[in-house]
């Protein structure tokens, strides 16, 4: 389980700035181009999420953290994808501000689980022996 949740809190630490980057690079008009991209590198976020939402039933995390943080990778992916249909206009900036403020909440989210991972007694076997 260690492993598993280091190697994913890596590729959350590595693929959120990028997205962040990426996001407003679209926002200022620049790099359409690479929309693809930033929908798979989420693709990938929404997966680790989900990876430690597993990891997180494994070391006995609060089944509301769980369920928060796995509903929640559901509603980011759904709204990026469908994003540019809704409110389409001079007010599509809220539309904006909606999916930042979805993808920062889901990056403290996969934080909030892998810190709680590394902090449960589960996490460190060899502890619980000892104790």
């Amino acid at each position: 389980m260690r492993t598993a949740t280091t190697i994913a809190t890596i590729v959350v630490r590595i693929v959120a700035p990028i997205q962040l980057v990426l996001g407003v690079l679209f926002w200022t008009g620049h790099a359409r181009s690479l929309t693809p991209l930033h929908m798979l590198i989420g693709m990938v976020f929404v997966l680790t999420l989900w990876t430690l939402c597993v990891l997180g039933i494994r070391a006995g995390l609060p089944a509301r953290v769980i369920w928060m943080a796995f509903g929640w990778s559901l509603v980011l992916p759904a709204l990026g994808v469908t994003q540019m249909q809704i409110l389409p206009g001079a007010g599509h900036w809220v539309v904006r501000v909606v999916h930042l403020a979805t993808a920062v909440v889901a990056m403290e989210q996969a934080q909030r689980l892998s810190a709680g991972i590394a902090k449960s007694p589960r996490y460190h076997p060899l502890q619980e022996v000892r104790a």
